[in-house]
């Protein structure tokens, strides 16, 4: 979250790089506000014009003056507004890219810890509060801020002593504004916060849909959802009260205000120190303050939750990018052929957490070899798996790829070396030739044919009705599991890295789907040095070796045949397993 005054920098650097656009909005602003501000003071003229006995000519003049004026008044805060929208969707546009930009910088341990919905909240829910804002909310408070600053200028313009009166309503709008925005502020990133909590809440109750009916889990994940719902709505009503109470200190300062001009320009009056024009304009002057001040208090609420989202996004942009010691992808070279994979000591918790996920952990896969992780839920088969993979610093230990120390390395580096497959397998929109890409750029037709042809891919990307070029994803061919399976599979191959870690990665393919995946895995990981999260046994059979983990330690280790034959926790799963299939 960047500070008021770092989102403040930023925006003023921003309005540097488009110096035309700014000139002309503070110019159309200022123009627009003082022929506001100017048919006041032509009124006070026609006062003292009618108590003066001056021709009707002189009169008709002024008044023509006036609604020239009040046209073209109108036609500059006409084009303030346009200027001022045009000049925030640009920033916005910027801010939204760059914070994208930096969020794909960000260490992948970055995203876990904060969460998706977080992130998501952050480049989607803040961007369109503040996009309303700048639409609604920012021209209008900068507009009328100007306005009342052009405004109290024209009072001391017409008295000094009126404009001091005038100016004693300061105080008042000062300490409003001091109460409310030390409150204020504070609260709506709360609310933001919650907000973004909900979506998490919501994000990961969606995205494990199965998982919760299977385990029945509906009604606690409808609780959590619930339960962060209700913080939005009570953020949402503190915010509105401390609105509510503003407002009425602002009301406070106005009746100040007026009450001192009227007191001091009857003063003036009576002792011919100034005009009866005068007198009358000063509090019609004030009073014109009335309208852009409340128009500002009606769109403070607006204008503070762009500000809140504003600061989480600027925020984004100050979060460091993976610059740790190397950046050299190279640190794979293929003449050294595959690594092995040695965890020593291994102990990791999660922030905000006191005990630890994993504890002690040793471990060995040799170079060209596989292992399975088995274990419950919650026994640290997933975050031993992105540790190996270079996402995430453990507390203490290392992961060692041949030769290098992961702690040591980017994660360009540790992409080099070690390839993740997770349950999370995407198809992005566009030609599936493209898709298989991302993980070889350069790759040319014939190696995604070959790559296709490994994993068992071949047939059914040849029957798509334009092959490699066909449309996948959101508007094109939809895929079904298997199929998506088979596309991450084949960039698993593309991208050819030492060591390759599946994190139960066929998952969600029915029964039929998972054999044929996982005849596709073991071609994909042949001569890979392979760590397995198992999510079915018979994936941990195919393993040279299996690692059972309890609570976050190895609690037993061997092949299948011996641990079978242990008796132990392996053998119980085992049991449970084949009766259950």
């Amino acid at each position: 979250m960047a500070s008021g005054r770092e989102a403040t920098r930023w925006v003023s650097a921003h309005c540097r790089e488009v110096p035309g656009l700014t000139a002309a909005t503070v110019l159309t602003t200022v123009a627009g506000a003082a022929l506001q501000v100017f048919p006041v003071l032509l009124l006070g003229r026609v006062v003292d014009g009618v108590v003066g006995g001056e021709p009707r000519s002189v009169l008709v003049t002024v008044g023509v003056l006036m609604v020239a004026a009040a046209l073209l008044g109108a036609v500059g805060t006409a084009m303030s507004t346009y200027l001022i929208g045009r000049l925030g969707a640009e920033l916005l546009a910027r801010l939204r890219e760059r914070a994208v930009r930096a969020v794909l910088g960000m260490p992948s341990a970055r995203i876990e810890q904060v969460g998706r919905g977080d992130v998501l909240s952050r480049v989607g829910d803040d961007v369109a509060v503040l996009s309303k804002g700048i639409r609604t909310a920012v021209p209008t408070v900068f507009s009328a801020g100007v306005l009342v600053a052009i405004a109290t200028i024209g009072m001391f313009g017409l008295d000094w002593r009126l404009g001091l009166a005038g100016a004693g309503a300061l105080p008042a709008y000062a300490l409003a504004l001091r109460w409310y925005l030390p409150r204020s502020a504070p609260l709506y990133r709360k609310q933001r916060v919650a907000q973004a909590d909900r979506a998490q809440a919501l994000i990961s109750g969606l995205d494990g849909i199965g998982t919760v009916r299977a385990y029945r889990l509906e009604e606690a994940v409808r609780e959590k959802v619930t339960h962060e719902s209700w913080r939005v709505r009570d953020f949402g009503i503190e915010v509105f009260r401390f609105f509510g109470r503003f407002v009425g200190r602002e009301n406070r300062a106005e009746f100040i205000g007026l009450v001192l001009i009227l007191l001091v320009g009857y003063a003036l009056l009576e002792a011919g120190a100034a005009s009866l024009g005068e007198v009358s304009a000063a509090p019609l002057m004030f009073h014109r303050l009335f309208t852009p001040l409340g128009a500002i208090m009606f769109t403070f609420d607006e204008a503070q939750k762009s500000g809140a989202s504003l600061t989480r996004l600027v925020g984004v942009l100050g979060e460091p990018a993976e610059d740790r010691l190397v950046g050299d992808p190279s640190v794979a070279s293929p003449e050294a052929g595959p690594y092995g994979v040695t965890v020593e000591g291994l102990t990791f918790r999660y922030p905000d957490t006191e005990e630890p996920v994993l504890r002690d952990v040793d471990l060995t896969i040799p170079a060209g070899g596989s292992l399975a992780l088995v274990g419950a839920t919650g026994a640290g088969k997933s975050t031993l798996a992105a540790l190996i993979a270079g996402i995430g610093t453990p507390q203490a230990g290392s992961v060692r790829i041949g030769p290098h120390d992961l702690a040591g390395l980017d994660e360009a580096a540790a992409r080099a070396l070690v390839n993740i497959l997770t349950q999370e397998t995407y198809v992005f929109s566009g030609p599936l030739a493209e898709d298989l890409r991302l993980a070889a750029p350069e790759a040319t037709e014939a190696e995604l044919r070959d790559a296709l042809r490994t994993v068992g891919a071949d047939g059914w990307v040849d029957a798509l009705p334009e092959g490699l070029n066909t449309v996948v994803g959101e508007g094109g061919e939809r895929l079904d599991v298997t199929k998506v399976a088979h596309v991450a599979l084949a960039r698993l191959v593309l991208r050819a890295a030492p060591v390759v870690v599946l994190d139960e990665s066929t998952a969600e393919a029915g029964s039929e789907g998972a054999a044929e995946l996982e005849r596709a895995v073991l071609a994909a990981c042949a001569g890979r040095t392979t760590l397995f999260v198992a999510h079915r046994l018979t994936q941990a059979m195919a393993a040279d070796r299996i690692a059972v983990l309890d609570a976050g330690r190895v609690v037993e280790q061997g092949t299948h045949g011996e641990l079978v034959a242990l008796g132990g926790r392996y053998a119980r799963l085992w049991r449970a397993w084949r009766e259950g299939s």
